[in-house]
């Protein structure tokens, strides 16, 4: 199977990122596999799937970002060294549902 791309949004709030999050999935067919609160109001939410998904999903969660709240970045790893994903929400899947686990550090 391919390595599927992983897009990145980061606002200054957590309701901007909430409206790019909801914008993120909507837009194309990707999963949203978590966010990261960096400190000082900084909210990365961070999505995966096809290259071209990730790229129209990540454009519209800027757009929706940038419409309610502070646009901070944006960017789209089209495909993801290994390591990479050692540091990123880790996801189950229990009962039909998906439950973020805590990020993994290294």
């Amino acid at each position: 199977m391919e390595k599927q791309a992983l897009g990145m949004v980061e606002t200054k709030g957590l309701v901007g990122a909430i409206e790019a999050a909801d914008a993120m999935v909507k837009a194309a067919n990707v999963t949203l596999i978590g966010k990261e609160q960096i400190g000082y109001g900084l909210v990365t939410v961070m999505v995966r799937g096809d290259v071209g998904a990730v790229k129209a999903s990540v454009d519209a969660g800027a757009a929706a970002a940038q419409r309610v709240g502070e646009l901070v970045s944006v960017h789209v790893i089209p495909r993801p060294h290994d390591d990479v994903e050692t540091i990123l929400p880790q996801q189950k899947t229990t009962n039909n549902a998906t439950e973020t686990l805590s990020t993994k550090r290294v």
